[in-house]
């Protein structure tokens, strides 16, 4: 299979290697070339919102994976986003590819019970608002025949070299070089969280599905629910380490972001870490099967990379 993956972040990196070690013919394409690449793949250099570089590198490709992501700022995603949702979906067409896209749940917005792959889209929030457009946006091309998309949703991330994880990059990393781990929210509601390769699994599941498993969304399995202060405690135990916790108060993040851009971002994505948080992959599971790395030997991986 002759595949594009966009993008080369912690997903992408782990999706390319899966493809690449079964003898795939994989491109990858992003702004600037990667430190490193399995010795099978190539590069294009690729801007993700300019339409001629993104059919250029669709052209002649069976599958175009989207794991890409840009900087964690509203106006960026508001300006980029749907351009580059619309380049992608162009690409696609005029290369006869299928689309899958590594997508996560902010679409959803506020909500209180499990999520599904069928509630409604949000009007609230920036972030989350430009989720939901961009998934209008796929979901119109495959319901008028133009593409044939598929999405797979993931929650908050961790697993080996995830460097803006809550748990991984500020918390096992932390705890391991014998500092505290930071915890921007409150640690005790429990919190569904993907283990990154599973993601990556999940998306290769995706690229060899029927063409009846696309036009619809897909959420990534998950290992049973903990509370991140679980979580850290377990990673504390795996590696022999005390636990020591920095908590960020939830009425500091305001004050923060004014000067800390980051950490302003976070105020509107309060409604993920303020409640129990919840993901239903059920639909996956029914479909695909299989299941989610256990938090023991996810979080076991997790400390020996940052050990190394």
């Amino acid at each position: 299979m002759k595949l594009v993956v966009f993008g080369y972040g912690a997903v992408g990196r782990d999706t390319t290697k899966l493809l690449a070690e079964r003898g795939d013919d994989v491109l990858v394409a992003q702004r600037t070339e990667p430190k490193e690449l399995p010795a099978t793949v190539r590069f294009v250099a690729c801007d993700l919102t300019d339409p001629a570089a993104v059919a250029a590198a669709c052209a002649g490709r069976d599958v175009a994976i989207c794991t890409a992501g840009f900087p964690y700022d509203s106006k960026v995603w508001e300006a980029s986003w749907p351009a580059a949702m619309r380049a992608l979906l162009d690409g696609c067409r005029l290369a006869g590819a299928r689309f899958v896209f590594a997508d996560n749940l902010y679409m959803y917005g506020p909500q209180t019970d499990p999520l599904v792959e069928t509630m409604p889209l949000t009007t609230y929030g920036r972030k989350p608002r430009v989720r939901a457009e961009i998934t209008r946006m796929w979901q119109a091309a495959a319901a008028a025949g133009d593409v044939r998309a598929v999405a797979l949703r993931a929650s908050d991330f961790y697993g080996p070299d995830v460097a803006n994880s809550v748990l991984a990059g500020y918390g096992v990393a932390n705890l391991v070089a014998g500092k505290p781990a930071i915890v921007p929210y409150d640690p005790d509601h429990p919190h569904d969280v993907t283990y990154v390769p599973d993601f990556a699994r999940a998306l290769v599941t995706l690229t060899d599905a029927q063409d009846d498993a696309y036009g619809q969304a897909y959420h990534v399995p998950n290992a049973p629910t903990r509370t991140l202060r679980e979580l850290l405690a377990l990673a504390a135990q795996l590696a022999d380490v005390p636990l020591r916790l920095q908590l960020l108060p939830p009425w500091l993040q305001p004050v923060l972001g004014l000067f800390q851009p980051m950490v302003g971002e976070l105020v509107e994505m309060r409604f993920q870490t303020d409640r129990p948080y919840h993901v239903d992959a059920t639909k996956f599971a029914a479909r695909f099967g299989g299941g989610a790395t256990s938090f023991e030997d996810g979080l076991a991986e997790t400390i020996r990379f940052y050990r190394n």
